[in-house]
């Protein structure tokens, strides 16, 4: 019988290496025939925007990722599964969130990073605001309605 997944969810101010965190999952792991990950970069918004800035209530953050992340782990035969998610000010081209699922095949290992970004997108307890390269600082920035229903596909 495998041994059970645990989810590694970490929320932090400081980038993350993508190579190192697939290493971390699948150093010495033979039993890893597939990996995927999913690496969200801030954009620039042609040009208006000079960096979000990500805030969060610590703790809530990271026990709601878990809760998600532990969900993929029940519905799909994971052999690991990462999130990193970062906070505070965050410019153009910088990482921003992190999900490597690693599993035997690959099929499990895309639908559920596909799941855990649907829900970090629309449900996990973080709030952004524009900061415009022309000095303004633009409002909070609201969920959209294709990442709510992106989530409704996986309560089907």
């Amino acid at each position: 019988m495998p041994a059970e997944v645990k989810p590694q969810v970490r929320i932090q101010r400081e980038d993350f290496d993508v190579e190192a965190e697939i290493s971390r999952l699948t150093h010495g792991r033979a039993d890893i025939g597939a990996v995927v990950t999913f690496s969200g970069l801030c954009r620039d918004e042609a040009g208006r925007l000079a960096a979000l800035e990500l805030e969060h209530y610590p703790g809530m953050a990271e026990a709601e990722i878990s809760r998600i992340a532990a969900e993929a782990v029940a519905r799909w035969p994971l052999q690991g599964l990462t999130a990193v998610h970062r906070y505070g000010r965050i410019a153009p081209g910088e990482n921003i969130v992190l999900v490597v699922a690693a599993s035997v095949h690959r099929q499990a290992a895309f639908e559920a990073a596909n799941f855990l970004m649907d829900y970090l997108k629309s449900r996990a307890p973080f709030w952004k605001k524009e900061h415009h390269a022309d000095g303004s600082t633009g409002g909070w920035v609201e969920a959209k309605e294709a990442d709510e229903e992106a989530v409704e596909r996986w309560r089907r």
